[in-house]
């Protein structure tokens, strides 16, 4: 929606909230053109250009001919965009029309501001567009002129795919993801000839900027192996050293997982433990980033014991491993090593993510086998942070859920041995925020010839785990594309999963921005569990909303005493808080965490110390 635009923003560190590099609207420092460096430069520029796309057709030469040229499956969306188009043709027709007349109104205007008069501008970037900030796209006539000609393009391009009929609801979100993407990645600001910033900077350092671009991008392609690996973060993040450094123990291994105990900090704790699955996706640290945003250290200093389960990096020897194994070697292995630690068999547990649904489906596996070893009985209540049950509206991860894809993504695991590797899951995750984690990114480091800033959120996000071929289809499939474990289809070690069986206590945790577990389809839950469920929604996203401390004093969250059936009602009834909600969960949890016990060390079990927290999982490195 068009606002007004945002005052220019001078700062050239990371965006504070996103990591991505600001805009530079100074530029590099100021000199005077020389024109023989300028030449020579342009002439490295060109050499080296040439041997990229020399390198590039020789890769595409030797490409393995069974993975599919259209993995993702584009080509299939955008023929049904012109299918939809062409059983569409007077809505088309309205569309152009209006484009038509709107940039026929800001070519008026421009010619009168050019004129020395007064004009308004026809569209705005949209809140949050941070593209846009330096003072020549307000300020100068013709950068002012193409940013509004492409915001105009864009979001007609985009208003027309919401509205096209003869597309179901699943089909449109794809053809609008790759609408969305195709725009970004055309954006006047990703190219040097029409981005203020990089004229300005290649002027000032006589072309030196998109040399050092160049070796920039090449030194990505070569870390890729051949594929383009964007550099988020500078290194300068060592794990156990300046992140991941609450103090801890390892006090059990085995080829699934390593299992963390927290030292203490207070005189006396819950006798109750805490046992949290984060999910495999990634690495546990990021609720260990850094000592003032932990939350394992808040957790601790609360009066929890806390456990933490850090996931193997998996290789070809786990092709064969699904949710079954997960759950055997991850979650029931883990509540046997908390209870020979602790002498308590029903620990509070809490999944994160992904790591949310493999505990929600072991819950009503457990539900299901009530007189086993591991029954209804070995956990005391759950706690889900950003986990979906229902995938019926699973926001845009959704898009990379089809047939062909998912034949594409198996022959590409094969390929490799019967593992994902760590750069494809986060390249799909960066699509979902192309701008901020992508595009920043290739103008930052190729064109202003720049290197990342040291981020400890962003070396996280790149610091990538692989995939079991078995496990990752299966979770597709079963979650994404079929829907089974809501709708009581799912089966795990031949027992069907009904989470209406599971009776726990339940908390929500969602959040308002989340692209990936959107609070829609989280509260699906609500409705799901069979026990009491309280739900929450947090401010901001996927990673934010989750790791927000109190003494941060940033953002809200939103809870709702009377429940609803919905997630319109649950919204219209709700009341507004302040800040973190990790206290309102605290209240919540320190209920069912029994008494006040004298703290407990790791090792002062059954258990025996096996080495120091983070542990050695978390430091293997996928490829």
């Amino acid at each position: 929606m068009p606002s007004k635009a945002p005052a220019p923003e001078k700062k050239t560190g990371p965006d504070k909230k996103t990591g991505a590099p600001a805009p530079e609207s100074q530029g590099a420092a100021q000199g005077g053109l020389n024109g023989q460096e300028f030449a020579r430069n342009m002439l490295t520029v060109g050499v080296k250009s040439q041997q990229l796309l020399v390198d590039f057709m020789a890769r595409m030469a030797k490409r393995d001919t069974a993975t599919p040229l259209d993995p993702l499956n584009i080509s299939g969306a955008m023929l049904n965009l012109v299918k939809a188009m062409g059983g569409n043709r007077d809505q088309v027709a309205q569309a152009q029309a209006q484009w038509w007349n709107n940039f026929m109104t800001l070519w008026e205007g421009t010619a009168r501001r050019m004129l020395g008069g007064d004009t308004q501008p026809v569209v705005q970037p949209a809140p949050g567009d941070r593209r846009f900030r330096a003072e020549a796209w307000q300020e100068n006539e013709v950068f002012d002129f193409i940013k509004q000609s492409y915001l105009l393009t864009a979001n007609a391009m985009q208003d027309m795919v919401g509205k096209l009929n003869g597309l179901d609801e699943k089909e449109r979100g794809r053809v609008a993801f790759y609408t969305r993407q195709f725009a970004d990645a055309f954006a006047p600001t990703n190219f040097p000839l029409t981005n203020p910033d990089v004229l300005k900077a290649t002027l000032a350092s006589n072309g030196d900027n998109l040399v050092k671009g160049l070796d920039n991008l090449l030194a990505d392609i070569e870390r890729g192996q051949g594929e383009l690996s964007i550099r988020q973060s500078a290194d300068g993040f060592t794990i156990g050293e300046n992140i991941a450094t609450a103090p801890g123990k390892v006090v059990f291994r085995n080829e699934v997982m390593e299992l963390l105990q927290y030292a203490p900090t207070t005189e006396r704790v819950y006798e109750r433990p805490l046992l949290i699955f984060p999910p495999w996706i990634n690495k546990f640290y990021i609720i260990d980033l850094r000592a003032e945003n932990s939350f394992v250290r808040w957790l601790v200093g609360q009066g929890y014991t806390v456990f933490l389960v850090s996931w193997v990096n998996p290789d070809a020897d786990m092709a064969d491993a699904g949710f079954e194994e997960y759950m055997k070697g991850g979650i029931f292995a883990a509540l046997d090593a908390v209870e020979k630690a602790t002498g308590v068999k029903d620990p509070n547990c809490v999944g994160y993510c992904i790591g949310g649904t493999l505990l929600a489906a072991t819950l009503a596996y457990m539900a299901a086998k009530k007189d086993s070893e591991f029954g209804s009985g070995r956990i005391h209540s759950a706690t889900f942070w950003a986990a979906q049950t229902d995938f019926s509206e699973a926001g845009e991860l959704s898009v990379f859920v089809d047939e062909a894809q998912l034949d594409a993504l198996k022959a590409k695991m094969d390929s490799e041995g019967g593992v994902l590797p760590g750069s494809k899951m986060a390249g799909a995750f960066n699509m979902l925020r192309a701008n901020d984690l992508i595009w920043s990114f290739v103008i930052n480091n190729y064109l202003l010839g720049k290197q990342p800033m040291p981020f400890d959120l962003l070396y996280w996000n790149s610091d990538t785990t692989r995939m079991p071929e078995k496990l990752h289809l299966s979770y597709l499939r079963n979650c994404y594309k079929e829907n089974a474990l809501a709708l009581g289809k799912m089966e795990m070690a031949g027992v069907k999963l009904d989470l209406s069986k599971v009776k726990v206590p339940v908390y929500l945790q969602s959040a308002k921005e989340d692209h990936i577990a959107p609070a829609n389809s989280v509260f699906k839950s609500v409705n799901l569990f069979g026990g009491p469920v309280r739900f929450i929604i947090a401010g901001s996203g996927h990673i934010a909303g989750v790791i927000n401390p109190p003494a941060a004093k940033k953002y809200q969250y939103w809870t709702n005493e009377n429940g609803a059936k919905n997630i319109e009602a649950w919204r219209e009834g709700s009341t507004e808080h302040p800040g973190s909600w990790w206290p309102d969960w605290d209240q919540w949890l320190s209920k069912l965490s029994g008494k006040k016990i004298s703290a407990r060390q790791p090792g002062d079990g059954k258990l025996k110390v096996l080495g120091d927290a983070p542990g050695t999982y978390v430091k293997v490195k996928a490829q």
